[in-house]
């Protein structure tokens, strides 16, 4: 009986957020452009200045990852991606195309869901409270119930300044008792228009199921292929670098690393200058049994571990202190190979091909065994053979000389700020991009009209004659070509 009476808690207070930023939305929606911009930056700041204490708590709390990364990608999401919306304007008429005669007026959607993965708990609760906001609407924050405490406390310091910058209260929410129930309540209620959701394959499934129009992210598999004209060292320090960001949890970050094989003892005696310790076979096999749980499912058990810690786990005794990164050889791939699918942790795949055309062809099936449409990287100074891939790999985003996991976010590359990044069509995404608050809003066309309809028939007429009148002359080479053809074949 307390398990359902905890969910039915979990489902009521869930409807009194969803009321609240309804009605909260209500009133927001009518706020100037000025208003709303004193509103975000008054949450930038707050949670700018608590970046160290959140970051502290989410690591405390979850296990995943450094805490000093995570005061970046706090910093990330309260700084650079304040700094990249503030100025975009997203009320009222936000564009004026005075030849064509079309105005694009900005129309916020009401109340978004927000779902918040355990792997960047406080990171995406700023950013997703910001961009919502930056959009006219309001926001119900549903944490991972693993990150509760630390995403409940960043709602609280975005909506308190919130309400200090004059936004109503109960514009922000966030549920305190959650529940797999209640976060089907807040996706499936009729008051909620839109869902953002970032975390695991089921729950990306379920939003996109609810009913409600929704915008998620699937899992990222990045490959990484060192290509024979890049700077062998820079490509592996940018890797491990990426890597060992957080330990390996943000989404874009590399899984494994394709080589050809005229680059291969190059590149394995680079990755162990620089810290990366190659597992022989008795010790992935080791390994292997952690990565992934009975189901098919990656183990929590790995998530933004250190190597200290993963060596512990599949008691690796011959692992120095020192490694950065482990590294298994990988020959296959498939749902069955735990190394060839996502690892949110300091553990990389190692393939090696005969030339540029397979490894395009292995990138793509590491891609769309798991991770299609998220991430590539491809490290090489060949711009020929930057443009070879981009026709080509099933990606949204193709990130050359740079590390996956900081390029992706749009920390090291032009992309836009974000930490949700869309997968496209072919990940089964509502985007392939990286998620900003003009993806948050609906646009209405404003339109004036530019011809009658006595201008649209000449022009149709104009059209026909045009492709009517042949002159007779290419009439009869056209026949005469035609019975020329139906002769030969007739031999």
């Amino acid at each position: 009986m307390e398990m359902i009476d905890r969910d039915l808690l979990s489902i009521q207070e869930t409807r009194m957020l969803i009321s609240k930023a309804k009605k909260a939305q209500e009133i927001y929606k009518n706020f100037s452009q000025e208003q709303v911009d004193a509103v975000v930056t008054a949450m930038a700041k707050a949670v700018e200045k608590e970046a160290v204490r959140l970051a502290k708590m989410a690591n405390e709390e979850t296990g995943f990852g450094r805490w000093e990364d995570k005061v970046i990608k706090n910093k990330f999401a309260s700084n650079v991606v304040y700094d990249h919306i503030i100025n975009t304007k997203t009320v009222g008429i936000i564009k004026d195309d005075k030849e064509n005669k079309v105005m694009d007026v900005a129309v916020p959607v009401g109340v978004v869901a927000g779902l918040i993965p355990s792997t960047n708990p406080t990171s995406t609760t700023i950013y997703k409270t910001l961009i919502s906001l930056k959009a006219g609407n309001g926001i119900v924050v549903s944490p991972h119930p693993n990150a509760k405490n630390c995403i409940i406390e960043t709602a609280k310091i975005l909506n308190e300044a919130a309400i200090k910058a004059g936004a109503p209260e109960g514009l922000i929410g966030c549920i305190t008792i959650p529940s797999l129930e209640g976060t089907n309540e807040l996706m499936k209620n009729r008051d909620t228009s839109l869902i953002l959701a970032t975390g695991g394959e089921a729950m990306v499934h379920a939003a996109y199921s609810s009913g409600t129009p929704a915008i998620g992210v699937g899992p990222g598999n990045g490959p990484a292929f060192i290509e024979k004209t890049a700077d062998v060292k820079l490509a592996v320090k940018r890797i491990l670098d990426s890597k060992t960001f957080d330990n390996g949890v943000i989404c874009a970050s590399e899984q494994s690393i394709v080589v050809e094989e005229s680059m291969k003892e190059t590149v394995i005696a680079e990755l162990k200058a620089q810290g990366a310790y190659f597992l022989n076979a008795e010790e992935s096999d080791k390994l292997g049994k952690f990565i992934l749980r009975p189901n098919g499912t990656m183990n929590p058990q790995i998530v933004g571990k250190d190597v200290k810690t993963l060596a512990k786990l599949a008691n690796l005794e011959s692992v120095p202190s020192s490694a950065r990164v482990l590294i298994s050889e990988q020959c296959t791939v498939g749902k069955d190979n735990p190394y060839s699918r996502e690892k949110l942790t300091t553990i990389l795949a190692f393939y090696t091909v005969k030339s540029v055309d397979e490894a395009l062809e292995l990138s793509s099936k590491i891609l769309m065994n798991e991770g299609k449409g998220h991430t590539f990287c491809i490290h090489t100074n060949d711009e020929e053979i930057v443009k070879k891939f981009a026709l080509k790999i099933p990606v949204s985003r193709m990130l050359v000389n740079t590390p996956g996991a900081l390029g992706g976010i749009g920390g090291s590359t032009g992309l836009v700020p974000a930490l949700t990044l869309g997968c496209g069509a072919i990940g089964g995404s509502a985007t392939s991009a990286n998620v900003g608050p003009l993806d948050l809003i609906d646009i209405k066309k404003v339109t004036y009209g530019l011809r009658e309809l006595e201008d649209i028939k000449g022009t149709a007429a104009a059209a026909t004659t045009a492709c009517t009148e042949i002159p007779e002359e290419y009439l009869e080479m056209i026949i005469n070509k035609v019975v020329e053809k139906l002769a030969s074949s007739l031999k």
